[in-house]
C-alpha cells in the first residue's frame, strides 16, 4: 500500500502517525511535509497547492490513496482533478469545500436550511460595512464578529469590542485586502463554551468522532490575539451527551443533507466549530477537513484502522469507529512573537526525553538539530485516564524541551477542569 498525505503541519503528522499505527508496513509519502516527519514518511518537495505536480507524482509512483490535509489544496480542486483521473483521494470536492472556503456560502446555506447559527450580513464594500457597524454600535449590539469571506489561515476572524476596532478591521479586509480581494461577514456575537465536532461524512451518512476543544487565543486565560490554535484537548466534560446528540441531529446531519440537496455532496471530514449558548448549540464555522490542532488530540484516541475508514468513505461502505476512553491534551509550542513577527532558526533539543507524542508543525533539520521554522513549531500530546493527569503529563513533557525561543500556554483543558 502506498499513501500520499498532502500537507505540512501537525495535522498531517498526526494523520501519518495514525496510518502507521494501524498499518505499519504502509509506505507513506508526504508533500511538502516537514523534516520532523522524515522518520515515518518520505518527504516530497511539492507544494500543497501544486495539484498538477501532485497528480503527476501520484501517477508515476502508483499511489493507492491520497489524503488531503489542508484547505488550500481543496480550494484548488485537488479532489476534482484526482477523481477525473480515476485516482482514489480522501476529501471533498472544490464545490463541497465551499462550506469552509466561503463564509458567506456557509451562512446562506445554514439560513436556507434552518441550521442554528449567529445572525449575519455580508458586505463587499467598506462604506456599507462600516455603516452597518455604526448602526450596531448605536443599538448597543457590540461586540460583533467580523470574518473574512475566504481562507485566511485561521487568522481571518476578529471579535471587535469597539466601533473603532471594527472600522480598523473592515479597512484591513476590504480596503487594504489583507487576506486578498473578497467580502466580509459581520455576525452577532455568541457567548458560551466552544467545542469542535468532527465527523467522517459520506454524503448523507455522518459518523461522529470524539469531541475536542481548541484554544485560539495566544496567551493563558484566553488573552491576546487569535491564532491557528495554541492547543486542544479531547474528552470535553463541559459538553454533555445531550449537547452532543443535539449537535449531531440539529447541525451535522442536517448540513450534510443540505449539501446533497444543493448538488454538492460532501465526502471527507466535516468539522463543526460549535458553541453552547443559552439558546442551544449553534454553529460558529464549518471546515472541510481535520481541524488543526484538533486532529492531533482526536486521532491518538482512534482505535479503528484509519486507512479502512478512508476507503469506506470513498467507496460508500459503512464506517466503523472505535475510540479509547482516554483523555488527550495537546500543547502547542510556538515561536516568541507569534502570531505577529517572529524569528526562525533556534535549535530545539531534548525531544528524545518527551514521553508523549510530538507532532512537528514548523521545524527544519539542519543536519544536527531540529530548528524552529514557523510560528507554531511543535505540539506535544499526552493521554491519561483523567483530563487533569493528561494535562499535567503534557506540561511536564513541554518542560523537557530545550529551546530559547519557544513559549506555550499552561491552561489547555482548564475550562473543563474548572467546570
Amino acid at each position: 500500500m502506498k499513501v500520499l498525505v498532502v500537507g505540512s503541519g501537525g495535522r498531517c503528522h498526526a494523520i501519518i502517525d495514525a496510518i502507521k499505527r494501524s498499518k505499519p508496513t504502509t509506505k507513506v509519502f508526504v508533500a511538502p511535509g516537514n523534516d520532523g516527519m522524515r522518520d515515518s514518511a518520505e518527504i516530497v518537495p511539492i507544494n500543497e497547492t501544486e495539484i498538477d505536480k501532485l497528480l503527476k507524482f501520484a501517477k508515476e509512483n502508483k499511489i493507492d490513496l491520497t489524503v488531503v490535509g489542508p484547505e488550500a489544496s481543496l480550494e484548488k480542486g485537488i479532489v476534482n482533478l484526482f477523481e477525473r483521473e480515476g485516482l482514489k483521494i480522501f476529501g471533498p470536492t472544490k464545490e463541497a469545500a465551499r462550506i469552509e472556503t466561503s463564509k458567506s456560502f456557509a451562512k446562506e446555506l445554514m439560513e436556507k436550511y434552518q441550521i442554528p447559527t449567529a445572525g449575519f450580513k455580508t458586505f463587499a464594500e467598506y462604506d456599507e460595512a462600516t455603516a452597518y457597524a455604526e448602526a450596531l454600535a448605536k443599538a448597543d449590539s457590540f461586540p460583533i464578529v467580523i470574518k473574512y469571506d475566504g481562507l485566511a489561515a485561521g487568522k481571518g476572524v476578529v471579535i471587535a469590542e469597539t466601533l473603532s476596532r471594527a472600522k480598523e478591521t473592515l479597512r484591513e479586509m476590504l480596503v487594504e485586502d489583507k487576506f486578498g480581494d473578497s467580502a466580509v461577514v459581520i455576525e452577532d456575537y455568541l457567548e458560551g463554551p466552544e467545542f469542535s465536532f468532527m465527523c467522517f461524512v459520506d454524503r448523507e451518512n455522518v459518523y461522529p468522532m470524539v469531541l475536542a476543544q481548541d484554544h485560539k487565543r495566544v496567551f493563558d486565560g484566553d488573552l491576546g490575539p487569535n491564532t491557528g490554535g495554541m492547543g486542544a484537548y479531547s474528552g470535553v466534560p463541559l459538553v454533555t451527551l445531550e449537547d452532543e446528540a443535539e449537535a449531531l441531529e440539529r447541525i451535522m446531519r442536517p448540513v450534510a443533507k443540505a449539501l446533497v440537496l444543493e448538488g454538492v455532496p460532501f465526502k471527507g471530514v466535516l468539522y463543526g466549530g460549535l458553541i453552547k449558548t443559552k439558546d442551544g448549540i449553534k454553529v460558529i464555522e464549518f471546515n472541510a477537513r481535520f481541524g488543526d490542532p484538533e486532529a492531533e488530540v482526536v486521532l491518538p484516541r482512534l482505535e479503528s484502522d484509519l486507512l479502512a475508514v478512508f476507503f469506506s468513505v470513498i467507496e460508500g461502505s459503512k464506517v466503523r469507529l472505535q475510540w479509547s476512553k482516554d483523555y488527550t491534551v495537546g500543547i502547542v509550542l510556538a515561536s516568541k512573537g507569534y502570531p505577529q513577527d517572529y524569528k526562525k532558526g533556534y535549535p530545539i533539543r531534548c525531544l528524545e526525553h518527551v514521553e508523549g507524542h510530538v507532532y512537528h508543525m514548523g521545524t527544519k533539520f539542519d543536519g544536527q538539530d531540529y530548528v524552529t521554522n514557523g510560528g507554531r513549531v511543535l505540539i506535544v500530546v499526552q493521554k491519561a485516564d483523567t483530563l487533569f493527569e493528561a494535562q499535567q503529563k503534557a506540561l511536564k513533557d513541554c518542560e523537557k524541551i530545550d529551546c530559547a525561543n519557544l513559549f506555550y500556554r499552561r491552561d489547555i483543558g482548564s475550562k473543563s477542569l474548572i467546570k
